[in-house]
């Protein structure tokens, strides 16, 4: 993958990114909701926030953070690199030509070309210098993220906030393999490295202690997200991500809207479940 075919897809994805903010501006917005949420910035890289304040917009001040959220790709100054900004939102837009709808599929194809062409470069490092030396400073996560939409008349669309898990299955073989590389780590805790050492020596014991044909998997909680939640029935419903405004085309005034709420980090959830981890440190559960 050069350079220059880097670019080359990032500009047709660009492009269509852009012909739709326009379309959207010429088009029959119905109805258009924000809701900012604080800057992700370097500082947030370590810990997650136990509280999230939302402000909501309306009108035409939403419907421009919504335009512009679909065309934030870059890093901006003392923003994270690792936490990609969320922009959740809603456009209620008439599109009876389905010239909105056309123009939302090309986005999300062109999007889904560029993560493919990306991937194709299966080392990390080199990954990275590729994409950054062919379009410098793109946040290549929000490139990929799509912009999720319905053609359809669901019941309801509500917004949520979701913490999800990272998961990954593995065999004993590998999870023995990942241990013995944290030995070789400097620790990243309060303690000294002998104590280090003694901690990760127990993980592997636990470990070795099973079954060969044991599998395993780690589930990795990750940070708290805003959905979008679309019903159609008590059957028929689905949700996806926020992170981008979410569209409804050729909106049904039946359909029930929600808002996003502010977020507060709620520990005894009656639904949470207390998971006995047997290597805590990575989350690392028997399957």
């Amino acid at each position: 993958m050069t350079t220059f075919s880097i670019r080359s897809t990032f500009d047709i994805l660009n492009t269509h990114i852009d012909q739709l903010v326009a379309e959207i501006k010429n088009a029959d917005v119905k109805k258009a909701s924000f809701y900012a949420l604080p800057k992700a910035t370097k500082e947030d890289e370590k810990v997650a926030p136990e509280e999230i304040q939302v402000k909501k917009y309306e009108g035409e001040q939403a419907l421009k953070f919504c335009l512009q959220a679909y065309q934030d790709l870059f890093l901006q100054d003392k923003a994270s690199g690792k936490l990609v900004q969320r922009y959740p939102g809603l456009l209620l837009i008439n599109d009876r030509n389905n010239n909105i709808k056309s123009r939302l599929q090309a986005v999300n194809k062109a999007k889904d070309e560029f993560k493919k062409a990306i991937l194709e470069i299966e080392n990390n490092d080199a990954r990275f210098e590729a994409v950054h030396a062919a379009v410098p400073d793109l946040l290549t996560l929000a490139a990929y993220r799509k912009i999720h939409f319905e053609s359809e008349t669901p019941y309801s669309v509500r917004f949520t906030w979701m913490k999800k898990h990272a998961t990954k299955v593995l065999s004993k073989k590998v999870a023995l393999e990942m241990l013995n590389r944290s030995s070789n780590y400097a620790n990243p805790r309060m303690i000294d490295q002998e104590q280090w050492l003694q901690l990760v020596e127990q993980e592997k014991y636990r470990v070795a202690s099973l079954a060969e044909d044991t599998k395993l998997r780690i589930r990795r909680p990750t940070r708290v997200t805003p959905e979008v939640n679309v019903r159609f029935s008590a059957q028929n419903r689905y949700h996806v991500s926020a992170a981008l405004p979410f569209i409804i085309l050729n909106p049904n005034p039946e359909t029930k809207l929600g808002e996003l709420s502010n977020y507060t980090q709620n520990e005894s959830h009656p639904r949470k479940r207390q998971y006995n981890f047997l290597v805590d440190r990575i989350y690392l559960e028997r399957f």
